[in-house]
């Protein structure tokens, strides 16, 4: 009974945030129209760009060259090169810095010593010396349109607005099924999240790049700190808290690379989870305490933060598999109950509507692409271990480095192989837990074949595609290597 009841709870859990998808695609349709045309400055405002840099070898060329062709007054721009690098990209970034500076752009080159507060720390650095009223933040794996100032700057037409973020684009969307997924939930969090959030004036986050910040906002929301490994997520809430506002614009689209490893794409999703958590233990009394707060608006921050709780409940569910298998099929008196948690289905169908609603949006392929909408779900699930682990490591409040991803200047339609490229990560233990995964739901899974537990059978395969894809990926990454 102990069992049946804590895998209800867990069910249960699922349930609250399946039920947010749905929110956040009602909202979405409610909106009213947003993001119109605004009218330009009268004057354009000084805008300092950041480029916080850490070991980019392969793209901080193209970083550099496409922030220097941005179209905006040279008088009006400053762009401070914030690199941390130990290689030969500090040679790299020096000698296209001086190479602009030479053509008049005022570019600066600022290095440290120590990697002190990670990213965090560069932007703080950086802003004790940015002479900007505005600070534009650019990845070193992004890559902004020459009118992206013009068109971003203008959203920031009332005193209170502290932070406008664009949408983000993928230039190797296309590269690999690995690629692909990644972009179809990129686009539903840009599209739908930030789009029902804005609408309705409910906390988004800066994405930690291709926005842009009131100087004066970052100020008073207490400058950047490095308590968690999502300072932009902490900082955003933190502003909004204090009662700026922000803007998400759509129509504003930065092309990046997405990790087109399964080891980078672990290390990135490790990051998220942990900073996400470590953010949610810092901000959410806050949150809670505050009185001008609604109630819709405390709810959203709650899930939002505590997202990545679902992989730990994931991973638990499918090592509960094969017990409640056999009490279903060696227990008839539960009937009843399994019957009942069949009503949890209704969870299956929250994202991938999610989803589908957001490639539908943006693209007019949305069909051709939505094909690709299984790997996605199947990689959510073998990530369910990485996850899983930084939860726990930021429950228990243990400290990590700030991993940043390695990107190779990968585009769409220029397969070119990772072999001999630096940077990559190396082979890590999850892989052996996810294949134990494997194996164990691969056992689970003929128990269900056996007993012609045909209900049973799509759910246990999600989990075994799931494994068998990071899984297995993760292995051949391994090999390759």
């Amino acid at each position: 009974m102990v069992l049946m009841a804590f895998y209800a709870f867990l069910l249960a859990v699922l349930t609250i945030y399946a039920f947010h998808a749905y929110l956040m695609l009602y909202l979405y349709k409610k909106r009213k129209a947003c993001n119109s045309t605004v009218p330009p400055p009268k004057v354009w405002p000084k805008v300092t760009i950041q480029l916080p840099v850490y070991n980019e070898k392969y793209v901080v060329e193209r970083l550099i060259q496409s922030v220097c062709k941005l179209d905006y007054p040279w008088d009006k721009l400053e762009i401070q090169v914030l690199d941390d690098s130990n290689d030969e990209t500090r040679q790299e970034a020096l000698k296209w810095v001086d190479y602009y500076r030479k053509q008049g752009v005022d570019i600066q080159y600022i290095h440290r010593a120590s990697r002190q507060g990670f990213k965090a720390g560069a932007l703080k650095n950086g802003l004790r010396s940015a002479k900007g009223e505005f600070i534009a933040i650019f990845d070193a794996d992004f890559v902004p349109q020459s009118d992206f100032l013009q068109k971003m700057l203008p959203y920031f037409n009332a005193p209170d607005i502290g932070m406008v973020q664009a949408r983000w684009g993928h230039l190797n969307g296309n590269y690999s099924l690995l690629t692909r997924s990644q972009t179809i939930c990129l686009d539903a969090h840009f599209v739908l999240e930030h789009g029902a959030r804005n609408a309705h004036g409910i906390f988004i986050n800066f994405n930690g790049t291709a926005g842009i910040w009131r100087k004066e906002t970052i100020v008073d929301a207490g400058n950047w700190q490095d308590d968690t490994l999502t300072e932009d997520i902490d900082i955003s809430y933190r502003a909004q808290i204090a009662g700026w506002k922000f803007v998400y614009v759509n129509d504003v689209v930065c092309p990046a690379e997405v990790p087109a490893e399964v080891y980078g794409l672990k290390n990135q999703q490790y990051r998220w989870a942990k900073g996400a958590i470590q953010a949610a233990i810092k901000l959410l009394p806050a949150i809670w305490k505050n009185k001008k707060l609604t109630p819709l608006m405390k709810f959203e921050g709650t899930v939002h933060l505590t997202n990545h709780l679902v992989f730990p409940v994931l991973l638990l569910l499918a090592l509960m598999l094969f017990p409640m298998l056999a009490i279903r099929i060696n227990d008839p008196h539960n009937d009843l109950y399994f019957a009942a948690i069949s009503l949890f289905t209704i969870n299956a169908f929250s994202y991938p509507l999610f989803y589908v609603y957001a490639q539908k949006k943006i693209y007019p392929d949305w069909k051709r692409r939505v094909l690709f909408l299984p790997i996605l779900m199947a990689g959510a699930i073998g990530l369910t271990v990485i996850n899983s682990q930084a939860v726990f490591s930021a429950l228990l409040g243990r400290k990590s480095m700030f991993h940043r991803t390695p990107k190779y200047n990968l585009a769409d339609r220029q397969f070119k192989s990772l072999a001999g490229k630096k940077y990559r990560i190396r082979f890590n233990a999850t892989v052996i837990i996810e294949l134990a995964l494997l194996a164990y739901i691969s056992i689970s899974l003929f128990y269900a074949f056996k007993h012609i537990q045909y209900f049973a059978i799509p759910f246990i395969m999600f989990y075994w595609v799931g494994f068998a894809f990071i899984g297995g990926l993760s292995l051949a990454h391994a090999v390759r290597r």
